[in-house]
């Protein structure tokens, strides 16, 4: 589940409020994360795979990215994070209202209507995974029966991020904003509609996005320092096969996270390559990896999209 949210949904792993910082720096000397190019006479657009969550200290940045990004006019990601501020928790001062919004708005649209509770909807073996992970967490196990069960995966996830010493405001994207002031800057979705993607999932997709999360919580670490090597690595293939492959296992959750968002995101590319400039696209990394990519869909509609070489 924590795969999921750190490659291929921005919002949700921004919205959290800032924690602690323990997590170990990856060691990297040269990095060499996966950066692609699109262009025409006129037009020349990036594609930058990212990890919106990043152990402190890690370092990504190369002379090929720095140049690819200064020589940009436009910036866009997923989500405009420059909107959503830094809050530290420990610092004693109520979080900023933005952040406030954003949670408001997050646990009303995960209110739970189907007249149980949320583990009402699990049958013998999920209730009992899903009350050991809770105690483990320290949280009370009648706590989210009142919310839909991806609510309680994002809820778990924040928690095991706590708990692992994972900064949600220290990822690659917050890295870029203090890169690209006075670039025009865009987005490809709101809070609401990242959001949107899984609250309109089936609940039966919901349950088993929450029962894989709290699988995945038994090996957090070291599958988060696995996922990271191969990004910074720039290994794809890798990626594909860590994230997206078992996420395929369950086509709502393939189609709401992954195909229905890199369609629409190959669709503005091909549109914003009628006009001339210089344009750098940060998103999750699982987007431009594994089947049904931003790339497929760049190439079905005759663009190609090559791999920079560092």
């Amino acid at each position: 589940m924590f795969r999921k949210i750190l490659t291929s949904a921005s919002a949700l792993a921004f919205a959290v409020a800032a924690l602690p910082m323990a997590a170990s720096a990856q060691d990297a000397e040269n990095p060499t994360p996966a950066m692609w190019t699109v262009s025409d006479e006129d037009t020349t657009i990036y594609l930058f795979g990212t990890v919106h969550i990043l152990p402190e200290g890690t370092e990504f940045m190369n002379p090929t990215i720095t140049a690819a990004l200064e020589s940009s006019d436009q910036f866009v990601s997923e989500i405009d994070t420059s909107v959503i501020p830094d809050y530290d928790p420990a610092s004693g001062t109520p979080p900023p209202p933005e952040l406030v919004e954003i949670a408001q708005m997050q646990a009303q649209m995960a209110q739970l209507t189907t007249g149980g509770t949320l583990r009402d909807l699990m049958n013998e073996e999920q209730r009992t995974a899903y009350e050991t992970t809770m105690q483990e967490l320290g949280l009370p196990v009648a706590a989210l029966d009142g919310f839909e069960p991806w609510f309680a995966a994002m809820t778990l996830m924040q928690v095991a991020f706590q708990q692992a010493g994972l900064d949600p405001s220290n990822g690659v994207e917050r890295r870029l904003d203090h890169l690209i002031e006075g670039k025009d800057r865009a987005a490809f979705e709101t809070v609401e509609q990242q959001m949107t993607f899984f609250d309109t999932l089936p609940l039966q997709s919901q349950l088993a996005f929450l029962t894989d999360g709290m699988e995945d919580m038994d090996a957090m670490n070291e599958m988060f320092e696995d996922m990271v090597g191969e990004w910074i690595e720039g290994d794809p293939i890798g990626l594909a096969t860590m994230i997206n492959e078992p996420m395929g296992e369950d086509p709502h959750l393939y189609y709401n996270l992954l195909t229905q968002r890199n369609y629409a995101w190959a669709e503005w590319i091909d549109e914003r390559m009628d006009q001339p400039g210089t344009v750098f696209i940060a998103v999750g990394a699982g987007h431009l990896a594994g089947e049904y990519s931003v790339q497929d869909f760049l190439e079905q509609r005759g663009i190609a999209a090559e791999r920079v070489q560092y």
